[in-house]
């Protein structure tokens, strides 16, 4: 029978400490009852002897010394799962917040995940879709992958997950399942109505699961939300055999709350502030993505991060980087133009990319063409840069080419509206006719019988000028 402790021996903002403690273990569920009546849950996250040191996961409001009785659950935090998680939402540790009553639990798993053999693990291969050309043309997300999107305070991160959501896909041809599980940290009550809003209008709420923990819930719950998404992620994949894109927002509030936490209970700081730990705990949620043999699902990982001052070398994006394959960045300048995604091309990449695209997975051109337009448009960044000395009229007649392929590559490769969802095929047919506006010398990074079936050359249009909405482009004749 398990042992109730009557009362507590000190409270530091979220943390408890307890003494006398028998039979403990590290990250053990305990159950508090506070003025006889409410209850509340957290976790030991350590241990000396027999005091017990334990995180609240709804905060230590209206708790004192004498007023809590606690008990220890003796399992660590676990969550019920089934399909019907999928057309639901819930808060940071996995409760339902949509007043449609409790999920009928088919199996109940540790939050914490499961150990997982490495050589069970199969090697990523195949595309999801996005219908975004910038990131399906240039940096194709893999089933299986961990590929994160840096942003910026003030960027329209939140905007570009919500296309993802609503547009992601297999492709037109596949008639595997697929679903999304979407876990938002700390972010604003405004910000979680437009998520609500959006999958709910877009008619794709039915095959999401969405976690929402807002600024002002408490900042340990913060901290368990990932772990709880991926835990429904990992058995949609593993045990019911669907394809799951888990996309997390925003990994800097959970790097925060982290700090926070581990400022309370008097750790010696690291870089910036945050706790040595900070490259474990990251590993372990990026990690928790994959395919495993002999399951016939996947959990593909998109986190999103707001890089401080925009600053890419920060621990955040510096220890994501280290861990996960590839990155996204979005632009600041890209992004004062109107121009939606705002994505830089050339800092972003998909090292899994080369693995699930081109002939059986897309189209046999897509690396050559993909490889090609990176190369042109680095080639438009030393033009600009040598405009910006000589002046434009100066520049050759090949140099005036590339910045005339450099703004119209911008305006409608990269640039598309937020309701545009492009096939694969439409993509790929767009970067040859942007292709089509170099001299066929130009483009060396093309095998000559790919260049040979795709290249077309075209004339460019003599005006090209952006419409009111963001990502469009209006082609009008001088």
């Amino acid at each position: 029978m398990p042992i109730e402790y009557l009362g507590l021996s000190s409270i530091n903002g979220p943390l408890i400490v307890l003494e006398g403690v028998q039979d403990a273990f590290y990250d053990e569920i305990v159950e508090f009852i506070v003025g006889g009546n409410e209850k509340r849950i957290g976790r030991i996250i350590e241990l000396y002897g027999d005091k017990a040191v334990i995180q609240v996961f709804e905060g230590s409001e209206g708790m004192s010394l004498v007023n809590t009785h606690t008990r220890l659950t003796g399992h660590p935090m676990e969550i019920g799962l089934s399909r019907e998680m999928l057309g639901r939402t819930f808060n940071g540790i996995g409760q339902p917040i949509d007043d449609l009553g409790t999920i009928a639990a088919r199996v109940r798993r540790d939050v914490n995940g499961l150990p997982l053999n490495p050589v069970k693990r199969e090697y990523p291969r195949n595309y999801i879709r996005t219908g975004i050309s910038a990131i399906d043309g240039l940096t194709t997300l893999i089933r299986g992958q961990k590929l994160p999107i840096f942003s910026g305070n003030g960027l329209p991160h939140d905007q570009l997950a919500a296309q993802i959501v609503k547009q992601a896909s297999l492709g037109e041809d596949s008639g595997e399942e697929f679903a999304i599980v979407f876990a938002a940290m700390g972010v604003k009550h405004d910000v979680a109505d437009f998520f609500r809003r959006t999958f709910e209008e877009s008619g794709v709420a039915d095959h999401v699961a969405m976690f929402l923990n807002l600024a002002n819930d408490p900042v340990v719950e913060r901290l368990i939300t990932p772990k709880v998404a991926l835990t429904v992620a990992e058995y949609l994949a593993f045990e019911q055999n669907m394809h799951i894109l888990v996309i997390l927002t925003d990994m800097t509030s959970f790097a925060e709350a982290m700090r926070e936490v581990s400022s309370s209970k008097g750790e010696i700081p690291s870089r910036k502030g945050f706790p040595g730990y900070l490259y474990s705990e990251l590993a372990a949620i990026y990690e928790r993505a994959g395919i495993v043999e002999g399951a016939g699902g996947s959990v593909t990982q998109i986190p999103i991060l707001t890089m401080p001052n925009d600053d890419i070398t920060h621990p955040i994006p510096d220890l994501t980087g280290y861990i996960t394959e590839g990155q996204i960045v979005l632009d600041r300048n890209l992004n004062g133009q109107s121009i939606y995604p705002p994505i830089s091309v050339l800092p972003s990449l998909s090292r899994l990319m080369k693995d699930g695209i081109g002939e059986g997975y897309t189209r046999e051109d897509h690396q050559d063409l993909a490889n090609q337009l990176f190369s042109a448009y680095a080639k438009v960044g030393d033009a600009r840069n040598l405009a910006s000395v000589i002046g434009e009229d100066e520049l050759s007649p090949i140099d005036k080419e590339y910045l005339a392929f450099g703004k119209e590559f911008e305006e409608k490769y990269i640039g598309q509206g937020p309701e545009e969802n492009r096939t694969i095929e439409e993509t790929l047919d767009l970067g040859w006719e942007l292709l089509g506006r170099l001299p066929r010398e130009e483009l060396d990074r093309v095998n000559t019988k790919i260049l040979d079936k795709y290249y077309h050359p075209t004339k460019r249009d003599e005006g090209v000028t952006t419409s009111a909405s963001p990502g469009s482009v209006a082609n009008k004749e001088m």
